[in-house]
C-alpha cells in the first residue's frame, strides 16, 4: 500500500503505528480481531478521495504497534487512553470515528468516557449491549458460560496459554484463513484442545471474491511475528473492565453523538442469539439516543464487511459522516 503514508507517533507510553492519506476532517478507524490496519483499507482510499484525511492505526498488541507483555496492559482504561493520544498527535479535538468488532467496542467506550472527541459514530457488527453495557449482577465471562457454555469462543480465549497453543499447533496460516472466511450464524462454538474446525466449519479450500490470498499474506505476516496473545488480551480483560467501569452503570451514550449501526445479515454477533431483539427492539435505541431509527443490514454479508461489502460500507460510512462535516 505505497499510496497511502505510514508512520510511527508514541501515545500513551507505546509506540503505534498508523497509516494515513487525504486531507480535511479527520476519520478514524479502529480494527478488530484478529485483524490490523490493513482491514481498512477499502475506507481509507474511499474517504480520503472524498475530502478526508483517513487514519487507520494498528491496535495495542497487533502488528507494528507495541504489544506489552502484561495482560492488564489491555483494558479498556489503557486502549482507551491510547486512542485519546492518537487524536492528540494528529493535532485535531475531535474525530469522525469508524469501529468494528473489538474497535467497536473501543468506540463505544470512547464516547463514553471522552465524547467530547467524536463528532460522530459509525460502528460496525457490535452494539453497544454487547459488551460495554454494564450488568451490576453478573460478571460477563461467567454470563457467556451460561448462555453458551465452557466451549463458547470467549471463554476459551481466557485460557492463557492454551489458546495460544492451539493456535501455533494449527498454524498462523490456517487459523487467519479460518477466522476472516467465518460465515456460520450464531455463538462460536469450540471444543478444547485442539483449534479445529476453529470459527469456521464449512472452510473452502478457495477464497471468497473479497479477499485474495496477498491480502490473506499481509495478515499472516504480522501474526507469524506477533501471534495472537495481544489481541487475545482484550477477551482476556472482559471481566476487569466490568469491575473499572463500575461507575458508569446504568449510563449510555450521549445524545449529543450521533451514531449510525451496520451489520452483515450472517453476522456472528448479529446472529448470536439476543442481539436482534436488543438492536431492533428498542433497548439499542434507549442505550444510544443518538442512534439512527434504521439499522443497516446488509444482505447476504458476514462479519467482515468493511471487506466483503467494502462498496456500500464505504457509501454508508460517507452518506452518514457528511452530514456532520
Amino acid at each position: 500500500m505505497e499510496r497511502f503514508v505510514h508512520r510511527t507517533v508514541e501515545v500513551n507510553g507505546i509506540n503505534m503505528l498508523l497509516v494515513e492519506k487525504g486531507e480535511g476532517p479527520v476519520v478514524l478507524f479502529l480494527h478488530g480481531f484478529p485483524e490490523l490496519w490493513y482491514s481498512w483499507r477499502h475506507q481509507i482510499e474511499h474517504l480520503s478521495n472524498c475530502g478526508y484525511r483517513a487514519v487507520a492505526p494498528d491496535l495495542r498488541g497487533y502488528g507494528d504497534t507495541d504489544a506489552p507483555s502484561d495482560i492488564k496492559s489491555y483494558t479498556c482504561f489503557q486502549l482507551v487512553g491510547d486512542i485519546v493520544a492518537l487524536i492528540d498527535s494528529l493535532g485535531v479535538d475531535k474525530v469522525f470515528l469508524v469501529g468494528h468488532d473489538w474497535g467497536a467496542a473501543l468506540g463505544w467506550y470512547l464516547c463514553q468516557f471522552r465524547p467530547e472527541r467524536v463528532k460522530a459514530y459509525v460502528c460496525l457488527c457490535v452494539p453497544f449491549g454487547l459488551v460495554n453495557k454494564r450488568d451490576p449482577t453478573v460478571k460477563p465471562v461467567e454470563n457467556f458460560r451460561r448462555l453458551f457454555g465452557d466451549d463458547y469462543y470467549i471463554c476459551r480465549f481466557q485460557e492463557y496459554p492454551n489458546m495460544e497453543i492451539e493456535l501455533a499447533e494449527a498454524g498462523t496460516p490456517y487459523a487467519m484463513k479460518n477466522m476472516l472466511t467465518h460465515r456460520d450464524p450464531g455463538p462460536i462454538i469450540f471444543p478444547k484442545g485442539k483449534y479445529h474446525p476453529g470459527f469456521n466449519r464449512h472452510m473452502s479450500e478457495d477464497l471468497p471474491h473479497w479477499l485474495t490470498q496477498p491480502d490473506v499474506d499481509v495478515y499472516i505476516s504480522k501474526f507469524e511475528k506477533t501471534r495472537f496473545t495481544g489481541g487475545l488480551n482484550y477477551y482476556r480483560n472482559i471481566d476487569t473492565n466490568w469491575e473499572l467501569t463500575a461507575p458508569w452503570t446504568g449510563t449510555g451514550i450521549s445524545k449529543d453523538i450521533p451514531v449510525r449501526f451496520i451489520t452483515g445479515e450472517l453476522d456472528l454477533v448479529y446472529t448470536t442469539p439476543g442481539t436482534k431483539e436488543y438492536v431492533h427492539g428498542g433497548s439499542f435505541k434507549k442505550d444510544v439516543p443518538g442512534l439512527e431509527d434504521k439499522i443497516w443490514v446488509q444482505p447476504g454479508v458476514a462479519h467482515y464487511n468493511n471487506q466483503e461489502a467494502a462498496a456500500d460500507t464505504n457509501h454508508l460510512i460517507h452518506q452518514f459522516i457528511s452530514k456532520f462535516k
